[in-house]
Formats: C-alpha cells, sequence, structure tokens
C-alpha cells in the first residue's frame, strides 16, 4: 500500500509526515473555481474529494486530498487576488470570531472516506498599521483568508476553539486516528498512535 498526498503545500507535507513514514506528493489538477457548494464545510469537502479523484492511482495506492477555506458566516475568503483583497479580508476578521475548515478525501480501491473539521479563531481588534505592515509581507497573498496563523498573524490571534493544525492545514490528530483505524491491518507504514518510531 502506498500512500499518495494530493497537495503542493509544505505545510501539509510536514504534518502528513508525523502520520505516515513514506509518501509521494503528486499535484492535483483541476479547476477550483468550477466548485460550488452551499456552505463553506459543504465545499472544503467537495474541493477535498474533487483534489483526491484528479490524481491517478493504482490499485494499491491510496490518495489523501485536502481543502481549507476561511469563512465569516457564510462568505468563504479564498486566497486574496491582490493587495487590495487581502486588506479587505483582515479588516472583516478583525475583532471578529471566524471559522476554519479543512476538508479531506480519503481514496483507497473501493473506498471513500470523507470528513471536515472546524476550528473557530478569533482575532484581536487590528489598527491600519498592523494590517498595512502584515500586508507588507508576503504571507497573506498565498494562504485563505489572507493570513497564515503559524506566521506573522499568530500576534493576531487572541484564541482559538478547536485543533490548530487544522487552521495551519491539516486536522492531523483526527486523521491519523482515522488512517489508523481504517488502515492499520493493511499498511504498517501508518504511525499506531503512541507508538515510537
Amino acid at each position: 500500500m502506498k500512500w499518495i498526498l494530493a497537495s503542493q503545500s509544505p505545510r501539509r507535507r510536514e504534518l502528513f509526515s508525523l502520520i505516515a513514514a513514506d509518501f509521494e506528493i503528486r499535484s492535483p489538477a483541476f479547476d477550483e473555481n468550477s466548485v460550488t457548494a452551499d456552505t463553506p464545510k459543504k465545499l472544503t469537502m467537495l474541493l477535498a474529494q474533487k483534489k483526491a479523484e484528479s490524481i491517478p492511482r493504482a490499485e494499491e495506492e491510496a490518495v489523501v486530498g485536502c481543502d481549507t477555506v476561511v469563512a465569516m458566516g457564510n462568505e468563504v475568503l479564498g486566497k486574496p487576488e491582490n493587495r487590495e483583497d487581502a486588506k479587505r479580508m483582515l479588516t472583516l476578521l478583525s475583532g471578529k470570531t471566524h471559522a476554519v475548515y479543512t476538508g479531506v478525501c480519503i481514496l483507497y480501491r473501493e473506498k471513500k472516506i470523507i470528513f471536515a473539521e472546524q476550528t473557530d479563531v478569533t482575532f484581536f481588534s487590528l489598527s491600519n498599521e498592523e494590517i498595512e505592515a502584515y500586508l507588507d509581507s508576503e504571507e497573506p497573498y498565498d494562504k485563505a483568508g489572507a493570513y497564515g496563523i503559524q506566521g506573522k498573524a499568530a500576534l493576531f490571534v487572541e484564541r482559538i476553539s478547536g485543533d490548530y493544525y487544522n487552521v495551519v492545514g491539516l486536522p492531523v490528530a483526527r486523521l491519523a486516528r482515522t488512517l489508523c483505524g481504517e488502515f492499520r491491518q493493511e499498511d504498517t507504514n501508518i504511525q499506531k498512535i503512541g507508538e515510537k518510531r
């Protein structure tokens, strides 16, 4: 059994390495803008499924697709188009609580497992100076919601409720338990919880 992570994200790669000792990275290929859903949670699960399904796989290969969205209510905040868009998002998030959803889809032979994890993140009220200084960095422009919690935007976070790593891009604890429960008998490459490597 061989694991394929359908993501080019270095953050997801690092987190998935905590679960599987050996895996391959393959880049998903489909138009994310063609996917719609009536809630952010459903959207992220559908995007994760489409990513996983876009990866060609052999019979002994299992694919894990993931997608993370930031949502303020029912409004999905994707990657900003430009500085102005990033500023709009950060201003919207300032002083409020928003939700981060990561959808996960696991495909192996005829088996399909799909779930989404939610983490609620509350920002302090941000001054215009704080926002402008953050926009001067490279961080906001390749991340959903225009921020990376693992970087300089850590200074914006008043509190979180849920899995921190879900905000980074992978609900690693839930995924580990899911894979261990579903595939441990077939693949000893999956890290058993509490097991030494």
